[in-house]
């Protein structure tokens, strides 16, 4: 196995469209775990966790411009008055260790349905920056995630940042797993509630990918819009999640567990987050 080293953003993209069957790797923290368990032996790697291109953040125009190898630790330790709902999710990703070293560009990479940090970026409509030596472009995240463990990233890119908008009211995010830490999400859920009137809502691990559910999103929209926001709603709420999730039965659980798992977590959710309501106002 080849582990190459680029120093810049500009050697690794070349490196890319050279080796378009390399991995790139981060933190590496679901590639290692895959290699060590001898269900991957990628030929060649390419490290980015060292390019200064990708690890810093900046605030313009209410973005939050992230870049792809900032650590869950940093988004924690700096972001959470801004992107509280990726801050929540961020704190529940593994151990110390690993929230050291792990990154959202590396969740957007793997692509996976149960990826914590990916809930809360649907929610807000996040856009994911890529580049290769042709160029760059940006991705709408509903557009980016495309089944499991599929991106829209072509060969001989890279994801470059994810352009997310700043909060401008409560965002909540929860998960279940089989146990209470370091744990991959049987169901999760985040929920963004925008004073203005936007609601978004978004499924973790209990469809092909993460998904929307906009018969919910509107229907809290309104609610909002009313300040009639009560367990009745709360318990409609969940109810319109839960039918919006496509989960399956898999080792962790049933697909009627995880449906009913997305009911209880988005009525938990609203219900949080409305008490955090008058924070916004």
């Amino acid at each position: 196995m080849t582990v190459e080293h680029p120093a810049t953003l500009a050697e690794a993209l070349a490196l890319r469209a050279r080796h378009p069957d390399a991995i790139p790797i981060t933190g590496g923290t679901d590639l290692m775990v895959e290699v060590n368990g001898g269900r991957r032996r990628p030929a060649r790697m390419i490290d980015l966790a060292a390019l200064p291109e990708l690890q810093d953040w900046q605030r313009r125009d209410g973005i939050v411009r992230l870049g792809a190898a900032v650590p869950y630790a940093r988004v924690i330790a700096e972001l959470a008055g801004q992107l509280p709902g990726l801050a929540l999710a961020s704190r529940t990703v593994g151990s110390p260790q690993i929230r050291n070293r792990g990154s959202v560009g590396g969740n957007l990479g793997t692509g996976s349905p149960a990826g914590d940090a990916l809930p809360p970026l649907v929610a807000v409509d996040a856009v994911v920056e890529v580049a290769s030596e042709r160029g760059a472009r940006t991705i709408a995240i509903a557009d980016f995630l495309l089944g499991p463990k599929r991106t829209a990233l072509a060969p001989d890119e890279l994801i470059v940042a994810v352009d997310i908008p700043a909060a401008r009211g409560p965002q909540v995010f929860s998960k279940i797993g089989t146990r209470n830490a370091m744990v991959i999400a049987v169901a999760s859920f985040a929920l963004d509630v925008d004073p203005s009137g936007r609601v978004g809502a978004a499924i973790g691990s209990a469809g092909p990918t993460v998904l929307r559910a906009p018969e919910a999103e509107s229907f809290l929209a309104a609610a909002v819009a009313a300040d009639a926001v009560d367990d009745a709603v709360a318990a409609r709420f969940g109810e319109l999640c839960a039918a919006a999730a496509r989960p399956i039965d898999d080792v962790r659980g049933t697909a009627d567990y995880r449906r009913h798992a997305v009911g209880v977590l988005a009525r938990r959710t609203l219900t949080w987050a409305w008490g955090r309501m008058p924070a916004w106002s």
